[in-house]
């Protein structure tokens, strides 16, 4: 059997006064229909990344609703992660192709996994690419089968692309972040629109006073008599950490009292992490002001915490991004961020709130640099951020998004029908209000979460207009 993660117990209940209270109502009464429904979640770690912290999360919120949820994850070997990055890199757009002992390296590792999925459920979610082919191997024993991509594939490598699209075909449905992540050959019509979102009540995300972060961030080695500005991230190219050490050399000159902090998770998913960690090592390892943190060094989620708490500035530079957790994370605890322009950043600092986008590096410390001039900009960007993060990426939103798309599932109905229309946003797929943003277009109206969707709707209306 596939290992099945083990998650402690969680009560809807003490989300009431964090989420918005009518969005609990909507989900306890959406659950009403999936009481004893089986459930399974598989993906490929435990720990490390945004997958496996929604999942921690998730799960145990599920069954308090009366599902049987179980989270499984597959096995692979060194050699299989490496294959399943480089499928990762190439669904972002990276040149590399998949060689034959790439895909038998897969395939082989995704039979084995298939024939470990031993227990039968009403609905099966895989996440990313990893343990995407288990299905066509499986068989869906009368599940229905939910491909959930978290990754940016709008403009894929082709090689990479058409390998996994043939493992597609048999998904009763699939959810990508935003419309645009959808590969223009997607060979499966039923498709659906939402983001992730944080846990407000996880370890990384509860409230942290600042008698409690202070100490905790001074154990490890930071003087908070000092600005202090942070990247939390994966080790990953597509972050950029060169990028962000440059910002910081180039602020040190205005700032000499400045500390950076470059805080990663090790996944056992991602052996390419530890290349980039230490060429970050070596590339600041004659700075005593750049801090590398990892989770294997004991950095965890409440030091992550109390780095996003207590950072001037939170910096995600990133090039390529399917959502970027850490960024509504740095927001709900009313720090500003400065952040790439890319992939689902956009969605979560729309109209301008919790922060400064930018397309490089010099605009990246021209944007840091006046948020540490300019305290109370900072401030008031963060906290318009919160309220953004309160209303549409906090968990119970999440959830009743999955609940929704399983109940249409469950009835063999098509997902972006006129009921979707009327409630959703048809570029990010977020829950609208009849006092939104709205645009009418050949009599019908589209509402939107923010004016920044509405823009880009009127702009690609062909694309996102739903018939």
């Amino acid at each position: 059997m596939l290992e099945q993660v083990h998650v402690g117990p969680r009560s809807l209940d003490a989300y009431r006064g964090i989420a918005p209270n009518d969005l609990i109502d909507d989900l306890l009464s959406a659950s009403k229909d999936f009481k004893g429904a089986r459930v399974a979640h598989l993906n490929a770690t435990a720990y490390g990344g945004g997958v496996s912290e929604l999942l921690r999360s998730a799960i145990p919120i599920l069954n308090n609703l009366g599902l049987v949820a179980h989270w499984k994850t597959i096995a692979g070997d060194q050699r299989f992660f490496q294959v399943t990055k480089k499928i990762h890199n190439g669904l972002q757009g990276a040149p590399h192709d998949l060689t034959e002992a790439d895909r038998e390296a897969y395939l082989s590792t995704s039979r084995r996994n298939a024939k470990l999925f031993e227990e039968d459920y009403d609905f099966v979610f895989l996440h990313d690419p990893q343990p995407a082919a288990i299905l066509s191997m499986h068989g869906k024993r009368g599940a229905r089968w939910i491909w959930r991509c978290h990754i940016d594939t709008s403009t894929p490598n082709p090689n990479v692309w058409s390998f996994l699209r043939g493992y597609m075909t048999e998904f009763d449905a699939a959810v990508f972040t935003m419309k645009k992540f959808v590969p223009s050959d997607f060979p499966i019509s039923n498709v659906d629109i939402f983001p992730p979102a944080i846990d407000p009540l996880s370890p990384k995300n509860m409230s942290l006073a600042d008698d409690t972060a202070r100490p905790v961030l001074q154990w490890i080695g930071i003087d908070l008599d000092r600005p202090l500005i942070a990247q939390v991230s994966r080790f990953d190219s597509w972050k950029d950490p060169s990028g962000v050490i440059e910002v910081y050399r180039m602020l040190r000159r205005e700032f000499p009292l400045l500390q950076l902090a470059m805080v990663g998770s090790m996944a056992l998913d991602d052996p390419e992490g530890w290349d980039i960690y230490h060429k970050i090592i070596d590339e600041v390892r004659r700075d005593p002001d750049i801090h590398v943190f990892t989770n294997l060094i004991g950095v965890g989620n409440v030091e992550v915490n109390a780095f996003q708490r207590l950072s001037r500035v939170v910096i995600q530079k990133s090039i390529r991004e399917g959502f970027g957790l850490v960024v509504s994370e740095a927001m709900w605890k009313t720090t500003p961020v400065v952040a790439g322009n890319a992939g689902g950043i956009p969605l979560q600092m729309a109209d301008g709130v919790g922060g400064l986008l930018v397309e490089n590096t010099e605009e990246c410390a021209s944007a840091v640099r006046s948020l540490l001039m300019d305290p109370s900009r900072g401030h008031e960007l963060a906290h318009r951020g919160r309220e953004r993060v309160r209303r549409h990426f906090l968990l119970p939103r999440l959830l009743l998004n999955e609940l929704r798309l399983m109940k249409e599932l469950a009835a063999g109905r098509g997902i972006r029908d006129a009921a979707w229309r009327s409630t959703r946003d048809p570029v990010c797929g977020l829950p609208v209000r009849p006092d939104d943003f709205t645009a009418t277009v050949d009599r019908q109206t589209f509402r939107f979460c923010s004016d920044t969707c509405r823009s880009e709707f009127l702009r690609h209306i062909q694309q996102y207009r739903i018939n």
